[in-house]
């Protein structure tokens, strides 16, 4: 009997800092497809028309708070799932370990994902990541292709796609939650600050 697939799910994923050094962290951001278009309006909404890509790394941290404060505030967020997830520095090839971040932090995503959906398990789900040097490697699609036969919830997976962060804000959303774990470094908020005011899970 063929397995009943749940709505497609979208994981946008972007990184902040680089895999295999610290600080890296993952910013994930999880959305049924049929409400893609809405998130992403509601994100673009609140940027100035004529906005350039959203960089984190480049921009006020106060802005930053106050720009996902007001998604909170003006979005329903109770049917997305942001996650950011932080991984500690290690040797070895850089594009591997990018990509055992990446299965790690979809898998977690995947699991809070159920509540969404209602369902002990969830599968149908689209990975789109932003492009760099690390997924557009060889070695990372191996890792891809050998995760989605054998890393559990990861065969959930259809397929890992990679697309410039400048034509997706939700790739650019996805890097806000990445660099988030920047404030409680500083000291600007705490762990439990940044699920409860912006909706952001610390892995």
């Amino acid at each position: 009997m063929a397995q009943r697939l749940n709505k497609k799910v979208l994981c946008f994923i972007d990184e902040s800092g680089t895999a295999g050094a610290a600080p890296f962290q993952l910013g994930a951001v999880f959305v049924l497809a049929s409400e893609a278009g809405r998130l992403d309006k509601a994100f673009s909404d609140l940027l100035p028309a004529d906005a350039n890509e959203v960089h984190a790394v480049r921009m006020d941290d106060g802005y930053l708070q106050g720009l996902l404060d007001r998604l909170r505030a003006n979005a329903q967020l109770d049917r997305v799932v942001m996650i950011n997830q932080q991984f500690a520095a290690r040797p070895g090839e850089p594009a591997e370990i990018y990509a055992q971040a990446v299965v790690d932090t979809v898998k977690a995503g995947m699991k809070r994902f159920r509540v969404v959906l209602g369902r002990e398990s969830v599968d149908n789900v689209d990975v789109i990541t932003d492009v760099n040097h690390h997924n557009d490697h060889p070695a990372f699609d191996a890792y891809m292709t050998a995760a989605r036969v054998s890393e559990g919830r990861f065969r959930g997976v259809n397929r890992v796609a990679r697309l410039d962060s400048g034509a997706s804000r939700l790739l650019q959303l996805a890097d806000v939650v990445a660099y988030a774990r920047r404030w409680i470094i500083a000291e600007d908020v705490n762990a439990q600050g940044l699920r409860e005011r912006f909706g952001i899970h610390l892995l």
